[in-house]
């Protein structure tokens, strides 16, 4: 599994997503050859994670082309499609910089289209490499210990959620590769339980001791000492170091301030927005009521019950001990923020 794995691929003429609603249980592959089904599978998160979700949008660019070709579209239709895979999840700014980035080629046609989007996907897997060894040697000596680390994760950052390799869970496989892991904590997570299902599997791949718990045991097992550290990914990064990442994320972030061990944030510099200057300039999605007012396709809540359902929250930057990108470590609650050192 290690690095071969991979969420989105492209066959040629079509792109191939592995379909995580499934997982562990089925290890099938979507094959997209429109628009819609695109859009559709980034919504019901058959692929997810930043990273992931700019990959599949820059071979959008590349589908959309096609399927104008096929049904006769202008190219205002082509590009209105293009937009809409853009747009499918707003708080995810890796989607938009991947588009906005193969869009340059646009005029270029289907080749040039292509090779960009193929560039974007090579990139993420190298930056993330170059990640989980700037965050595996920054925990090492943060957390000073000669015994092996014991790591919280929250939501699923690992090859499922990247081009390849994982942001939060590349730290962690170096960690492992090392032979400085002891153990893992993974969060369950909502909505769909990314962490018990997503996470879990790939740790099983690799070999990597873990329990899987409720996101509501994280700060408990954070303030018992049970924990040296957490490592998260991030969907958007504000130029003061505000994250937005998987609800639930900023719990454990106040935890580590509380219990005084690191929270370290990994993700690649395409998920750092200078332009929003603030995580209250965030947009943070709403997933539907169901999630929340059912189980399994059955009511659980009264039938008056509304569902307040964010699928991301925002941890403020005072609370990051650090974040790893492919450039290094900035610690930003000790006032190195990105606006500083990314521009």
């Amino acid at each position: 599994m290690p690095q071969e794995l991979r969420a989105v691929d492209w066959t040629g003429d079509a792109l191939a997503l592995i379909d995580q609603t499934l997982l562990p249980h089925r290890n099938e592959t979507m094959i997209v050859h429109d628009v819609d089904t695109l859009v559709d599978a980034i919504q019901r998160l058959v692929v997810r994670g930043a990273p992931a979700i700019g990959a599949a949008g820059g071979y959008g660019v590349a589908l959309a082309l096609m399927q104008g070709e096929r049904e006769g579209w202008s190219v205002d239709e082509v590009r209105a499609a293009v937009a809409r895979v853009r747009e499918a999840r707003p708080t995810a700014v890796n989607l938009m910089v991947c588009v906005d980035r193969v869009m340059t080629r646009f005029d270029e046609g289907l080749d040039a289209v292509l090779e960009e989007a193929v560039a974007v996907q090579r990139e993420d897997v190298e930056a993330n490499r170059a990640m989980g060894a700037h965050g595996a040697d920054w925990l090492l000596e943060k957390v000073g210990a000669e015994r092996p680390l014991r790591i919280l994760t929250h939501c699923n950052t690992g090859a499922l959620a990247t081009a390849g390799w994982g942001t939060a869970l590349g730290v962690i496989r170096e960690l492992h590769a090392r032979g400085r892991l002891e153990v893992v904590y993974a969060d369950e997570t909502r909505p769909l339980l990314q962490g018990s299902r997503l996470t879990a599997w790939e740790l099983v791949q690799e070999g990597i001791p873990h329990y899987v718990q409720a996101d509501g045991a994280a700060a408990g097992t954070i303030l018992r000492g049970q924990v040296d550290a957490a490592i998260v990914g991030a969907d958007r990064i504000a130029a003061n170091g505000d994250t937005a990442n998987k609800v639930g994320t900023v719990g454990v972030a106040l935890a580590c301030a509380d219990a005084g061990v690191p929270f370290l944030v990994a993700a690649p510099t395409t998920t750092v927005d200078l332009s929003t200057k603030t995580g209250d300039d965030i947009h943070i999605e709403l997933r539907g009521e169901a999630e929340v007012l059912e189980w399994g396709g059955v009511r659980t809540a009264p039938a008056e019950s509304r569902g307040h359902n964010p699928a991301f929250d925002v941890t403020p930057g005072r609370l990051v001990t650090g974040l790893v990108t492919e450039r290094g470590v900035l610690e930003v609650a000790s006032g190195q923020l990105p606006a500083d050192h990314l521009q």
